[in-house]
């Protein structure tokens, strides 16, 4: 990613992870539906093509989620003994929200983290 020099303030990557906004103005939208990454900027213009949070999102996802829903599920059992339809009924949309809800929000943050930390792709030096 080329050196930034734009003359906006300081946005916390925190902040713009939990709020999908713009990593350099804080303002415009990071998302084109549910995950699919904007071209650009609608308010500054960034220019989204540095972002790439590859697997990243998902592992964390997958881990923070099963936590979740399945840490409740098996407390749910524990003190509580329901029938099996009942956990599906209450477990299955749960985890389907808690991963969407989760894949946006982690993809959020590490994009504004690569854009703060001007994160780039790795080379290696063989000169």
């Amino acid at each position: 990613m080329s050196e930034d020099n734009s003359h906006f303030a300081p946005v916390d990557p925190v902040k713009a992870g939990l709020s999908a906004c713009c990593p350099r103005c804080g303002q415009g939208r990071l998302f084109d539906g549910l995950t699919k990454l904007k071209p650009r900027c609608s308010n500054c213009g960034l220019d989204y093509s540095f972002a790439d949070s590859g697997d990243g999102p998902a592992i964390f996802v997958i881990l923070l989620a099963d936590l979740i829903v399945v840490g409740l599920a098996v407390w749910t059992e524990i003190n509580y003994q329901p029938p099996v339809w009942l956990h599906f009924v209450l477990f299955g949309p749960m985890a389907i929200f808690v991963s969407l809800w989760l894949l946006r929000t982690i993809k959020a943050l590490l994009i504004a983290l690569q854009y703060k930390n001007s994160a780039a792709q790795g080379t290696i030096d063989r000169g």
